[in-house]
């Protein structure tokens, strides 16, 4: 609203005028600019006058002089008014710089107007006080021109709040054409701009109600459709609207109250069916609430369930229903579906912690400890001192570490260290089966990666026997049965694991590499023939092979049929430790690849293939062939 500013001054009241700076000291003959002490120009042609010395005295007498000279004189004529110039007067036939006192508003009453040179003879006169106005004729001047200025300020006013409605219509058809193209950050904006500038704009507020429900305020939504209410009481489709989301948040009275008002408000025939629709629909929604609260005390969970199931169709917004939801399905032991319900009554009700402390210990419960940590982490937040919250992360925030650092030693080779640190997290938490279950999995897969077979298999199986599908525990098992050399189990463990995660890489690999060495093992085994594992260092399978070696020559038969079956032991004695004891071969047939096999090396002969002649002069105490270095004797 434009403000109007109004001075009083020596001459009178002016609206919307500047204050300006006194006027400079001027020779109260001439009018000239008065140099120090008073004293005229020298141009001045009264300068040789001497100046009267200044009395207070005759400052008050001032006003009563004027008058006795008024009455003592015939009226004269007031002289023409100066030429008004932008700066000054023309005076004596130069320019001498006056300030531009304010022209006063003249009342009926007011006496006539006095020049101001001073008549002959009579006694000088102070500027000062001539310019001196009396609080009567202030108040005088005042009065007449208050009309004046009432009349300007309504012409303000009224430019003014034109101004400012077409201000607010133009924020608001902004805001219209920003939310049809969908826009709503920018639609929101202008909508708050138009409410700023009118505060009583209801289509403002509808407006930005709309913006609100399309960004899924809802709260801020029911705010702005109940001021518009409030402006507008016959405003039905606010009403309409209102009553809507009042449904969905499950205040079914205040609901009927809007439904009601508008079919008390003269509405048109679509209004009025929609608000008896939603009556209707009102009255069934509160007998089903009734009905699943009787459930729910009965403790019938399931049907308790299957009734708010319906209610919550409508009411999406109503977070003490999905916690009484939540609870049955707690109650009917399936807490993994009451996760989603407690979610949103946390995010429906402000500081809900209760729903936070829920939400976390049913993930702690199902195993999930990150998730858990997470979760109290927020109810944390909302209040410091809750004790069932702070309780929980402690004892979450020391698990989550144990096992943080356990995977962190797996993933560093460190399996005994990593087998010791799953060994405390049992011990840890002992009331939930969950997390003894996933620490004896992770033993499991240590103990395998660490070749220690029999203890793998062992462990594995007892997670099997509490999970029998447990595809880490099948996989881990699997390795382990191929590194004892028992084929058929590692291939039936990897299909039960394939059945169970088709599209797991590692389980088809591990299947095929299982499937080719069974194969293999049907042939020629070269661990078999010296009889080490399939982990056995180099060392050991020299050691294996000079024993062996030493055992099965030839030389030590006499008869033609021992030599040819020792001949045939012993060249299969040669190979294996041909094949083990080369780091790229013995990769080979790891992987299900005899590499002195012809048929697996795809056609061409094999260049291992020898006879006994070939081997005839081997030294099996050597590092490699050459020949003999000691002879046999035979008695």
């Amino acid at each position: 609203m434009a403000t109007l500013r109004v001075y009083l001054s020596a001459g009178g009241l002016r609206p919307d005028a500047r204050p300006r700076p006194p006027p400079p000291r001027r020779h109260l003959r001439c009018g000239h600019p008065a140099q120090g002490g008073g004293v005229a120009p020298p141009s001045c042609a009264r300068a040789g006058e001497r100046k009267p010395p200044f009395r207070a005295s005759s400052v008050a007498a001032a006003p009563r002089l004027r008058a006795a000279q008024a009455r003592s004189r015939p009226p004269t004529p007031s002289p023409p008014p100066p030429l008004r110039r932008a700066g000054g007067v023309r005076a004596g036939g130069r320019m001498c710089v006056r300030a531009r006192a304010a022209r006063p508003i003249r009342g009926a009453h007011d006496p006539p107007r006095r020049s101001w040179s001073r008549q002959p003879g009579a006694p000088p006169v102070s500027r000062r006080a001539s310019e001196m106005v009396s609080p009567a004729a202030s108040a005088g001047r005042l009065g007449s021109a208050l009309p004046f200025l009432l009349v300007l300020f309504d012409l303000q006013y009224q430019g003014a709040e034109c101004g400012i409605n077409a201000e607010v219509e133009k924020q608001l058809e902004m805001g219209k054409k920003l939310l049809a193209a969908g826009q709503l950050a920018d639609a929101l904006s202008h909508f708050h701009a138009a409410i700023e500038g009118d505060s009583d704009n209801y289509i403002a507020y509808y407006r930005r109600a709309t913006v609100y429900l399309a960004m899924g305020k809802s709260k801020a939504a029911i705010r702005d459709l109940s001021k518009v209410v409030e402006l507008k009481q016959d405003f039905t489709s606010a009403r309409l609207q209102r009553g809507h989301l009042l449904l969905k948040q499950g205040k079914f009275d205040e609901a009927e109250d809007d439904f009601k008002n508008v079919l008390k408000s003269n509405p048109s025939n679509n209004e009025e069916k929609e608000a008896q629709t939603q009556l209707t629909k009102s009255d069934e929604l509160q007998r089903l609430h009734s009905q699943a609260l009787s459930a729910y005390q009965q403790e019938d969970y399931e049907a308790a369930i299957s009734l708010l199931d319906e209610i919550l169709a409508v009411c999406v917004w109503d977070a003490e229903l999905r916690e009484l939801r939540a609870e049955c399905y707690i109650k009917e032991g399936e807490p993994s579906k009451a996760i989603s319900d407690l979610k949103a009554a946390a995010k429906l009700k402000n500081d809900n912690t209760e729903a936070f402390y829920k939400i976390s210990r049913i993930y702690y419960q199902l195993g999930d400890h990150e998730l858990s940590l997470s979760e109290v982490r927020e109810c944390l937040k909302l209040d410091q001192d809750h004790k069932q919250c702070f309780s929980l992360y402690k004892q979450v925030k020391k698990l989550n570490k144990q096992i943080e650092s356990a995977e962190e030693l797996i993933r560093e080779g460190r399996y005994e260290d990593a087998i010791n640190k799953y060994d405390s997290v049992t011990k840890t938490e002992p009331e939930v089966p969950i997390y003894a279950t996933r620490a004896k999995e992770r033993i499991c897969h240590c103990l395998s990666k660490n070749q220690q077979a029999p203890e793998a298999i062992k462990v594995c199986t007892e997670v099997l026997q509490l999970e029998p599908t447990n595809v880490n525990a099948l996989k881990d098992r699997a390795e382990a049965y191929l590194l004892e050399d028992l084929y058929e189990e590692a291939i039936k463990d990897y299909e039960t694991a394939q059945a169970n995660s088709e599209n797991d890489q590692q389980i088809r690999e591990g299947l095929e590499r299982a499937q080719r060495m069974l194969k293999q093992s049907q042939k020629r085994d070269y661990y078999k023939i010296l009889g080490v594992k399939r982990n056995a260092r180099k060392q050991e399978i020299i050691k294996a092979y000079r024993k062996l070696a030493s055992q099965w020559h030839p030389d030590n038969f006499q008869s033609e049929e021992e030599k040819k079956k020792a001949e045939k032991k012993f060249i299969d004695i040669a190979a294996a430790k041909e094949v083990l004891t080369d780091p790229e071969m013995r990769r080979k047939f790891d992987a299900g690849e005899d590499p002195l096999d012809a048929e697996s090396q795809q056609g061409g002969g094999n260049p291992f293939h020898r006879n006994w002649n070939t081997w005839q002069g081997f030294n099996p105490f050597g590092s490699g062939g050459g020949p003999f270095t000691f002879k046999f004797h035979f008695s």
